[in-house]
């Protein structure tokens, strides 16, 4: 009779759900989106003044200290130092115009916070964007600050006080591309430089902390719906690339579109998500009274990631359709 004797490498250990991991923890992937929004912060500085540093302060700060009160008043842990607070509100600060009221920038990260996140039971329950909700609030509360745009501190003749946008949607003007790609041109503080978010996006994309399918599927869903109004009529409908490098399309696909909390969980789901917030893009932006519709595009698609995983989800093994 043979014995079998039990060898402790052999070991099969169970363990429970989730079995995927990231080689970022949470705390490190939030500091590391941090940094890679430096380029960013320091491009809005150049182009609109070491003042509009007071509007990333106070966002950071009623984000941080509005998390940690309501950590405290449900008797929860204060945990303010994972960067998720802080990181919200900095995104916040950068979708906001120059020269934004401190006071409604400190009211929209309330907001974020308390309305976008934490009313949603905290970290990792959230719905929708916490930023985008805080810039939606704060576009119904106070529309014309938040479409009053200060005037580029460079070349001050030829850039005028409205964004390529609007100068395109409601002046038919386009906007020289190498302005739009290093960001001399109007518009929200960290929305401007395309140079600045691609090498914050793409360091991100690069360490794993984001992954690639989202901003991929919208740059080529972009280019394709765009593109086909363009090829229609090119003299009527401004050129893919355009639409590309102008407004928040960037700074949403590589920082909005890709919260780990709010964007799908399965491979498929992510195209189906990126193609779909770049459609709603181009018909806000093409037929729709706004000449910006990343925000509404990407809270709608928000609402919509339960369902994409649901009907994404891998197939189980062995279990038939």
């Amino acid at each position: 009779m043979t014995t079998i004797t039990a060898n402790p490498s052999y070991r099969l250990d169970l363990t429970s759900s989730p079995h995927l991991h990231s080689r970022w923890s949470t705390k490190q992937a939030m500091w590391l989106v941090i940094a890679a929004l430096i380029p960013s912060v320091v491009s809005a500085l150049i182009y609109f003044g070491i003042s509009q540093i007071l509007i990333i302060f106070v966002c950071i700060f009623f984000a941080m200290g509005t998390e940690a009160l309501i950590k405290f008043i449900r008797k929860r842990e204060i945990s303010i130092l994972d960067g998720s607070a802080a990181i919200t509100g900095l995104l916040l600060a950068l979708i906001l115009p120059p020269g934004f009221s401190p006071v409604f920038a400190a009211v929209g990260s309330v907001v974020a916070i308390g309305v976008g996140k934490e009313v949603f039971g905290g970290l990792g329950y959230n719905i929708f964007n916490p930023a985008l909700v805080g810039r939606a609030f704060l576009q119904a509360a106070f529309p014309v600050q938040m479409t009053t745009w200060k005037i580029n501190n460079y070349n001050i003749d030829s850039v005028t006080t409205a964004t390529p946008l609007s100068m395109l949607k409601f002046d038919g003007k386009s906007t020289a591309f190498g302005n739009l790609f290093m960001g001399n041109i109007n518009g929200s503080l960290g929305e401007t430089s395309a140079l600045a978010i691609l090498i914050g996006g793409i360091a991100l994309v690069i360490v794993g902390v984001v992954n690639y399918r989202v901003p991929l599927a919208m740059i080529l869903g972009l280019m394709l719906f765009g593109g086909v109004f363009w090829l229609v009529d090119p003299v009527k409908f401004s050129s893919p690339v355009f639409h590309l490098f102008a407004g928040g399309f960037l700074f949403g696909a590589f920082f909005m579109a890709t919260d780990w909390v709010t964007s799908p969980i399965t491979a498929k789901g992510m195209w189906i998500y990126g193609l779909m917030i770049s459609l709603i893009i181009i018909m806000v932006r093409l037929f729709g009274g706004l000449p910006e519709g990343v925000m509404y595009a990407i809270l709608l698609m928000n609402a919509f990631v339960p369902l994409i995983n649901r009907y994404t989800r891998p197939r189980i093994f062995g279990v038939k359709k």
